[in-house]
């Protein structure tokens, strides 16, 4: 029997072990059956180079668990080792400078396993005792038992076993006892096993039998050894992919296309990435893409290595060039990982291009489901643009599909403003605004359907890159001024018949929290709408965006802010505004008139005082002015009580409000109730 302490400069390595590597403990049974497979993959090679002669015979690595014993063993019958193997490979962990060890990958429990070797002694974050008996696949080698109690003390010693291979026992700690329990096993087993490249068993299938489930005498096998990312995509069929698909994610629907990957040069990578089907909700999409290490799973959380709005797409990568215990901040700054991420990207890119190229039909049929990943690129992926531009399209309302390029031969001659701008009208939603649409169209308009969840956002990455071009959305200006080709035409009111008609409607404009209302007049036009209501394109699109940008919550707190404008030259506003002309004028006249003279006086005083300096202002001029301010504000509150008192009694000035704010769904509750009685009474 040989004894001795593990080489380590430190007193005790598995109180840091444990300590470190608590929170990522389930990985041990990752790395003990890694070990395993590793040990027959080699045996496998050495028989294929004629290295070993004599049969392989069953390779499948078992996973097995003795409940009263408290113990899960791992074992295989690859390449076993030597008592010298072990005394090399178990015994010496080569560690220098403790200290800066725990420092340094303190925070990171990956790194130690990843960058000293240390997947066996992950064992020890579960378990108070390990054992190994194995046997060298070498001729005339003898079985050896190791075992270790959790100090750096261990014990070699002669052992029984018939074949080749290793045993690996672990004796499960009292704090982690759940690693018992079978399903907990099979859960982890499935977890990141599920493709390893060698037979993977634990226990037996069971059946039903005698009104129970039982055991029967065929091996469950957890794993696909040979996964479709294995193999060679020409001989594969489109429900080859399909299914392993399903296999992925049982309650998905069917993918729209997918993208087999197969590099050797300038890194190892293999995958199939695919699109899935979404139209919006970005956030439930994400991290579905599985990372594989020689097909044992690493993790799914992929950021870093793919580009962000790639993290959408659903499928495998596996790759040999990233390690087994990879951590985000190794997947930041390693220079092979940010090669795979530009690789992936270039083929995504080329894959897109090549589906639109051969058949644009289909490309257009899935388009819906597929710009939010083309968006989302554009968005967040500085070159994404230039590689994209050829195959994103526009959707118009009509449902034609256009590429960038077409769509501005298509417009450019019909919307261009006075300021040579190309103007692209767009709509979010075809139902709620289609009489804004309409009138566009009526004008000879082509207008865009933007109703994804990041189609308005990546306007301002298209007006950037578009050249003298603006986005406009139907409902942000009455039609003339959307696109004005001239100089609005002048309304034949004065000014003080256009700020009494202003007052009649402002006065009766609904008060609702966080919204506001302003009341222009505008002459747009016997046959155009008596009122519309329009919202800044400015505001708005940066209180849409605010939802989507941190830094830009400021916008998101103001209220929306609404214009209503009154067409001047329709039949019913000339009535309200003569109505009122005839009811008011005489009461009116006198108002107006003080109003007049005392804005006069008080534009004299301020000149007055302009050529002053403060200090020689008397306090009689400073009384007089504030009189005479206060002599303004009274006449026109007066006003102002009268033009209400008028107004709310005038049932056109209602209707015609509540018909503007019924075309943008903006009329509910009890105001839609009495909107429909007074539109009953009207017709009587």
């Amino acid at each position: 029997m040989q004894k001795g302490n593990i080489g380590v400069t430190t007193e005790n390595i598995f109180p840091v072990i444990k300590k470190f590597l608590y929170s990522d403990h389930e990985i041990f049974l990752r790395e003990m059956v890694s070990n395993a497979v590793d040990a027959t993959q080699k045996m496998k090679t050495l028989a294929e180079k004629g290295e070993f002669k004599e049969e392989l015979g069953d390779l499948t690595v078992r996973v097995s668990l003795d409940i009263e014993k408290g113990t899960i063993t791992i074992s295989d019958r690859g390449i076993g080792m030597t008592e010298e193997e072990i005394d090399k490979y178990i015994n010496q962990i080569a560690f220098s400078g403790v200290t800066d060890f725990l420092e340094k990958y303190k925070d990171n429990a990956n790194n130690i396993i990843g960058h000293f070797g240390l997947g066996f002694y992950s064992s020890f974050m579960v378990s108070k005792k390990v054992e190994i008996v194995t046997k060298s696949y070498k001729e005339g080698s003898k079985a050896v038992k190791w075992s270790c109690d959790g100090s750096p003390a261990f014990e070699i010693d002669d052992a029984e076993r018939d074949s080749r291979g290793s045993d690996i026992i672990l004796y499960i700690d009292d704090d982690c006892k759940e690693f018992l329990e079978k399903q907990k096993i099979e859960g982890l087993l499935q977890k990141y096993c599920k493709f390893m490249p060698v037979p993977l068993a634990f226990g037996k299938k069971t059946e039903w039998k005698d009104g129970k489930q039982v055991d029967t005498e065929e091996d469950n096998i957890i794993n696909n050894v040979e996964p479709l990312w294995t193999k060679t995509p020409s001989t594969l069929k489109d429900e080859d992919y399909k299914s392993f698909y399903r296999t992925l994610y049982p309650m998905q629907d069917e993918p729209l296309f997918w993208i087999h990957l197969n590099v050797d040069y300038p890194f190892n990578l293999t995958g199939i990435l695919y699109f899935p089907r979404i139209k919006s909700n970005i956030e439930i999409q994400r991290n579905k893409i599985q990372l594989f290490c020689n097909q044992v799973f690493v993790t799914d959380q992929v950021e870093g290595i793919v580009p962000e709005f790639l993290t959408l797409l659903h499928g495998v990568i596996d790759s040999p060039d990233i390690p087994l215990n990879v951590s985000r901040s190794y997947l930041q700054s390693d220079r092979e990982v940010k090669k795979i991420s530009t690789y992936i990207t270039k083929k995504v890119a080329d894959r897109l291009k090549a589906i639109f190229n051969e058949d644009r039909k289909a490309y257009e049929e899935k388009w819906d489901n597929l710009k939010l990943f083309i968006n989302y690129g554009m968005l967040t992926e500085e070159n994404f643009y230039d590689r994209a531009k050829d195959f994103s399209l526009f959707k118009d309302t009509e449902g034609k599909y256009f590429t960038f390029e077409e769509y501005k031969k298509l417009i450019e001659a019909s919307q261009k403003d006075k300021n040579d701008q190309t103007v692209y009208l767009y709509a979010t939603d075809k139902e709620e605004q289609y009489s804004y649409i309409k009138a566009a169209q009526d004008k000879g308009y082509s207008v865009l359907l933007f109703d994804g969840q990041l189609d308005v956002p990546c306007i301002q990455t298209l007006e950037q890159k578009f050249e003298k071009s603006r986005f406009t959305r139907v409902d942000s200006d009455i039609v003339d001024r959307l696109i004005e080709k001239s100089d609005a035409p002048k309304s034949n009111l004065t000014d003080n018949e256009r700020d009494n008609l202003s007052a009649v409607f402002q006065t009766q404009m609904p008060k609702t929290d966080k919204t506001e209302y302003m009341v222009e007049v505008d002459a747009l036009g016997e046959e155009a709408r008596p009122v519309v209501i329009t919202q800044n394109e400015w505001m708005r699109r940066m209180k849409e965006m605010s939802r989507y940008q941190s830094g830009m919550s400021f916008y998101g707190q103001m209220p929306d802010s609404f214009n209503l404008v009154l067409n001047s030259d329709h039949r019913l506003v000339k009535e309200v505004l003569s109505a009122m002309n005839a009811e008011l004028a005489d009461q009116l006249k006198p108002i107006e008139s003080e109003i007049k003279g005392q804005e006069a006086r008080l534009a004299a005083l301020n000149q007055q005082m302009e050529k002053k300096k403060p200090e020689e202002i008397t306090q009689e001029q400073k009384d007089d002015k504030a009189n005479t301010q206060k002599a303004i504000d009274e006449q026109k509150d007066k006003k102002q009580q009268l033009i209400d008192g008028y107004a709310k009694k005038n049932d056109i000035v209602h209707q015609l409000i509540d018909l503007a704010l019924l075309q943008n769904g903006m009329l509910k509750g009890e105001a839609l109730d009495k909107f429909l009685k007074r539109s009953v009474d009207l017709i009587k």
